[in-house]
């Protein structure tokens, strides 16, 4: 039994009847690969069964706390089912790309059981229209809750499910697995009644180490991330969300990403990917005539690195949420991608991810009451504004996708992408994967708010070729005729022949929807 942190519990707590913290992840499987050129459903159950045991989460359940008088705890799930969370459903047909996305943000809104683990996962076969995917392809989608899984970790649990060869060996047995007995009531008041008395003790020394830093880092961050909450424009994804989603994706070359970044000098990868959603998103809002004048706002991830790390080649990135100007109030896409840059570079953004990053650290090493502590100082600081207003106009996360090749019981995987929990005043979300070669940038969003998706995708694809146009050479232009020299009328004639024969009709070939 462990008790959640106050960061975690805040996922549950937050849960409402029209917005959840589901996180989804998406993968798609060419089963050629596998041997026999076939998996059967029993086959990846038993492979899921053999390796619960290396993450607990997997068979643990939350327990509250009566009235809520301390953080909850995860316990060990007496009844744990396999069967319950591992599905097995089929798209009907023709099973093309555009139902796939629709089954996949239904199954991501509906909420999770929260007596039993935060967890679902379904076997999704049918995906026989998909242009780029051999036939009897199949998708495993996972959605588990936020507070068992960061998002930063999420490819722990694509790693766990997934070999690095297709000769994988056949699943071990299960171990035997005999779950804790669950905590009563009365237990655990007694624990939330001790955690009370000792808090000022155990608060005092990290505190003392750590107020200075604590205070530089929460005036720094109240000051720039909540306390300008009116500088950007409001749009049709900062309002209430309904429990509706939808979900899209587009798939693009991660060479191409990297050849854009060139056309603004000191541009990153990540910053490409800010700009083609800034051109997605201001196409759109400018097709429905609501673009506003004023520059929106991402909430997005960068790394920052503080004294004493390791150097580039060798440390470790520790990423922090920042406000970024997206620049859709730019229309030529060059200097947007220059505002971003300059914008994700410049000290106030620093200064906004290193308080955000003081204070992560500081949650690491005191206790969860100063957690909470900190947090309950910078929301009276963000209620002393006035009224409650979106910290962006939307989100961008990053979601760590695998490097090398992977395979699920010998059948290759081929695709990888996110479904992200949104939120009242924040009904956009943007998920960025990378795999094979690959960038995957997927959007959720409230079904009221982008009843259109497919329109939506469309405009991040035309943003992406926009760039892509930008470093092809401009076609030599045809020398103009010479009038000494006037067209031959012979070839003239000639063309006219050739162009005067119709081809003969062709049969039209079966239309199949394209993975994006």
């Amino acid at each position: 039994m462990r008790q959640l942190s106050e960061h975690d519990a805040a996922y549950i707590y937050s849960d409402s009847a029209h917005a959840n913290s589901n996180v989804t992840l998406l993968h798609i499987y060419d089963q050629s690969t596998a041997p026999g050129g076939m998996l059967r459903f029993k086959q990846i159950l038993a492979h899921v069964e053999s390796r619960l045991g290396q993450l607990a989460i997997f068979r643990q359940k939350i327990r509250r706390v009566p009235l809520d008088l301390d953080y909850p705890y995860w316990i060990e799930d007496e009844n744990f089912d396999i069967e319950y969370h591992v599905r097995h459903i089929a798209l009907p047909k023709p099973g093309d790309w555009r139902q796939f996305c629709i089954q996949a943000a239904r199954i991501h809104a509906r909420p999770l059981d929260l007596q039993r683990p935060l967890w679902e996962m379904y076997v999704i076969e049918g995906l026989d229209s998909f242009l780029d995917l051999p036939v009897g392809s199949f998708a495993v989608l996972l959605k588990i809750h936020h507070a068992a899984i960061d998002v930063a970790r999420g490819n722990e649990i694509t790693t766990l499910l997934h070999d690095l060869s297709p000769d994988s060996p056949p699943p071990a047995p299960p171990a035997p697995w005999f779950p804790e007995s669950a905590p009563g009531n009365l237990g655990l008041l007694v624990r939330a009644g001790f955690n009370v008395a000792t808090f000022p003790l155990r608060m005092a020394q990290p505190l003392t180490r750590s107020w200075a830093t604590l205070k530089s880092a929460a005036t720094t961050f109240a000051g720039e991330f909540l306390g300008r909450p009116y500088e950007f424009p409001m749009t049709r994804f900062n309002t209430e969300v309904s429990p509706h989603r939808v979900f899209e994706t587009r798939r693009f070359a991660l060479k191409d990403f990297k050849a854009i970044r060139g056309l603004a000098p000191g541009a990153t990868v990540n910053d490409v990917v800010l700009a083609v959603c800034a051109g997605g998103l201001r196409r759109y809002l400018d097709l429905q005539g609501e673009l506003p004048e004023d520059s929106l706002v991402a909430a997005a991830p960068i790394a920052v690195r503080g004294p004493g790390e390791r150097g580039e080649a060798g440390g470790e990135a520790r990423f922090s949420w920042v406000r970024i100007g997206l620049g859709t109030d730019i229309a030529d896409p060059v200097e947007r991608l220059v505002a971003i840059q300059a914008t994700s570079s410049s000290s106030e953004v620093m200064a906004q991810a290193v308080s955000a990053r003081e204070l992560i650290e500081l949650a690491e090493h005191a206790p969860s009451a100063a957690i909470a502590a900190t947090s309950k100082m910078l929301r009276s600081a963000s209620a002393l504004l006035g009224n409650w207003a979106p910290l962006a106009n939307c989100a961008i996360a990053n979601v760590p996708g695998p490097s090398v090749p992977l395979y699920l019981q010998g059948a290759r995987l081929t695709y990888v992408s996110a479904i992200m929990p949104i939120s009242d005043g924040m009904g956009l979300v943007f998920s960025v994967t990378s795999y094979s070669g690959m960038i995957v940038i997927s959007f959720t969003a409230c079904y009221e708010q982008l009843p259109d998706p497919e329109v939506f995708a469309q405009c991040l694809r035309a943003s992406f070729k926009q760039y892509l146009a930008l470093l092809r050479p401009a076609p030599r232009r045809k020398p103009r005729a010479s009038a000494a020299k006037p067209p031959r009328p012979k070839a003239k004639a000639a063309v006219t022949a050739v162009a005067s024969v119709a081809p003969p009709p062709r049969r039209k070939a079966a239309a199949r929807s394209t993975v994006h």
